[in-house]
């Protein structure tokens, strides 16, 4: 029922189904959160940038290990390499290939910030790590809208 459900029609007025609908909602606001928290930064309030930037990498990790692993592991993987060059696959590979850096660095930094991380893993230049996490972050999201937009707005 429920997977019915969610592979069901969505509600952007596109062809996508419910799930993809939902993923790329949920990877707008976790962009929203990351630029909220990167502005609460600016302004030093460190704690609510903290639980901010949390927030949304929860949410941008949640997204990728509940929908966007099985969707590339079912439709992209399987025409790599010899479809890299045809339709979707290079853009959507080059979108996994980025999110997946700025999946590990985000979950990185997000863990040193709470000091969950081994001492020896511990970095200061906290702003390094942080602008360089946020920009793949954007980029992956940039990447994703285009993936988005490719196989569910674009032509048949």
């Amino acid at each position: 029922m429920v997977i019915a459900l969610v592979r069901g029609p969505g509600f952007l007025g596109t062809r996508a189904p419910l799930y993809a609908d939902l993923s790329l909602i949920l990877i707008l606001i976790s962009a929203v959160l990351f630029t909220t928290g990167w502005r609460l930064a600016v302004g030093r309030h460190l704690e609510a940038h903290r639980w901010v930037q949390t927030a949304a990498v929860i949410i941008n990790t949640l997204v990728v290990l509940v929908v966007m692993i099985a969707s590339f592991i079912i439709y992209i993987l399987p025409g790599i390499p010899g479809k890299l060059l045809q339709g979707t696959y290079g853009i959507t590979t080059l979108h996994a290939f980025i999110g997946t850096l700025a999946l590990w660095l985000g979950v990185f930094v997000a863990l040193r910030g709470h000091e969950r991380v081994p001492r020896r893993l511990r970095f200061d230049n906290y702003k390094l790590f942080m602008r360089t996490s946020y920009a793949l972050y954007m980029v992956a999201t940039f990447l994703g809208v285009i993936v988005y937009v490719a196989v569910y707005a674009g032509p048949v």
